[in-house]
């Protein structure tokens, strides 16, 4: 059998429900809006490609190596050395002593050279006075002819053994000279072969000397390459501690080898800072500067090991963000060289672009100087 509600019942269970909403009414709550809108999570500033002029530079690795290297060494044999007055690392002057030589036998042997060159002197006075007195007896008719032939004779052996002196003397000094090595040109010693109580011989290398102290990178250029450098070209390294070296390319190679299909660019270096001879140095030789579209640095994002920009898609203070794949060239500084995937007039986020994802909000701040700002801002 169905019961009946109790009126009573129903009207008490209503009241609490009719007392909340005249309370709400009478003051004037109404129910909360619920706001749809999203929210930019970020915000960035916006850039330009523009068009700039930049450095064309060919990078190649490349040996420091001495402009000339001199090989010095003595022209005596079983000579013992005395001193050696330099060592590696010294800097020398032309005619500046290097080493010396036990010259005591020299020296002694020079002296008899003088003393033979002496006697060989008074021998041709006497041969001359005989000759003479000769020349007046046959005149007399004191001497037969054949004694004055003989005369004449004598002078001319004198005189001969004279030349020969002279040639032994000189020849002896010589030696006395070779027993002290000096430097033919000013420059660097880069080696030293020999020591002190050393006995040496004819030919031995026993300093090197790089003239001048001047030293040359060398580079080998594939022939793509070789063709597009040309002497005067400006060339900038890297020293190891850091520091930039700049040089000129001296010469080019005027053959490439056959089998290698390379040839070789010289370049001065005058002032090689902490290179060294031996070194390898990478290189970039400057071929000139060509107008290209760049953008900052800060604009372009590698992910998986491509580059990509972020193009922004608004008319106002926000704007949406489109994940777009670029080519990118050579970097000078802090601008990146654009090759394609991007038109020239497209704003691109410069500042924040790492934290984004394809087709996020972003609210558009300060907009860098020189940059154009996006349509419908104001900078």
């Amino acid at each position: 059998m169905m019961q009946r509600s109790n009126p009573a019942t129903a009207g008490t269970r209503r009241l609490p429900a009719l007392a909340l909403l005249t309370l709400l009414t009478a003051c004037g709550g109404k129910p909360a809006a619920v706001d749809n809108e999203p929210t930019p999570g970020l915000t960035v500033t916006a850039v330009q490609p523009v068009r700039q002029q930049l450095d064309r530079h060919l990078t190649v690795s490349g040996s420091i190596a001495a402009w000339q290297e001199m090989s010095l060494g003595v022209e005596l044999s079983g000579n013992r050395v005395a001193d050696v007055l330099v060592d590696v690392g010294d800097e020398v002057r032309a005619g500046q002593v290097l080493l010396r030589l036990d010259s005591r036998t020299l020296v002694v042997q020079s002296h008899q050279a003088d003393a033979a060159l002496e006697q060989a002197r008074a021998n041709l006075a006497l041969a001359r006075a005989a000759s003479a007195r000769g020349d007046a007896l046959l005149e007399r008719g004191l001497i037969s002819t054949s004694d004055h032939d003989q005369l004449k004779a004598n002078l001319i052996n004198a005189e001969a053994k004279l030349t020969t002196a002279e040639a032994d003397r000189d020849a002896a000094r010589l030696r006395l000279g070779f027993a002290t090595l000096v430097a033919p040109q000013a420059g660097l010693i880069s080696a030293r072969e020999v020591q002190p109580g050393q006995v040496v011989s004819a030919g031995n290398e026993l300093l090197r000397l790089i003239r001048d102290g001047r030293l040359e990178w060398r580079a080998e250029l594939a022939e793509r390459d070789f063709l597009r450098v040309h002497e005067g070209a400006v060339v900038t390294l890297t020293g190891p501690d850091g520091v930039a070296i700049r040089g000129r390319v001296r010469a080019v190679s005027p053959a490439l080898d056959p089998q290698r299909r390379t040839g070789l660019v010289y370049a001065d270096l005058p002032e090689p800072g902490a290179l060294r001879a031996g070194m390898f140095a990478e290189g970039h030789i400057l071929l000139g500067t060509m107008p290209a579209m760049v953008l900052p640095r800060e604009s372009i994002v590698y992910r998986d090991g491509l580059p990509y920009v972020f193009t922004l898609d608004g008319n106002g203070a926000t704007a949406t963000v489109t994940q777009q794949r670029i080519s990118v060239g050579m970097q000078q500084g802090d601008m990146v060289e654009i090759t394609g995937g991007l038109d020239a007039g497209v704003h691109v986020v410069a500042r924040g672009a790492g934290f984004l994802g394809n087709g996020d909000l972003v609210r558009i701040g300060s907009v860098p100087k020189g940059a154009a700002p996006p349509a419908g801002q104001r900078p």
